[in-house]
């Protein structure tokens, strides 16, 4: 996996490589893909990450992210 450079970071998603600028936060992946932040729950490198903390725990090159969203039915 390539480490950061200038331009961006690479990371994977759910077992999926995906280039991202330097800093993105999680709430910033979630908005990218375009997923409420309510309705996930994130794991970054096999640790949970507190939802309270989305808008600060930026990604770093090489991590790996795994989303569940989860989906209300009756």
């Amino acid at each position: 996996m390539e480490a950061a450079t200038e331009t961006g970071i690479s990371v994977t998603v759910n077992g999926e490589e995906r280039r991202l600028p330097a800093g993105t936060t999680v709430a910033g992946l979630l908005s990218a893909i375009g997923l409420a932040e309510r309705k996930v729950a994130v794991e970054r490198n096999l640790e949970i990450v507190p939802r309270s903390t989305y808008a600060t725990v930026q990604l770093a090159a090489g991590d790996a992210i795994e989303i569940v969203h989860f989906i209300g039915g009756g």
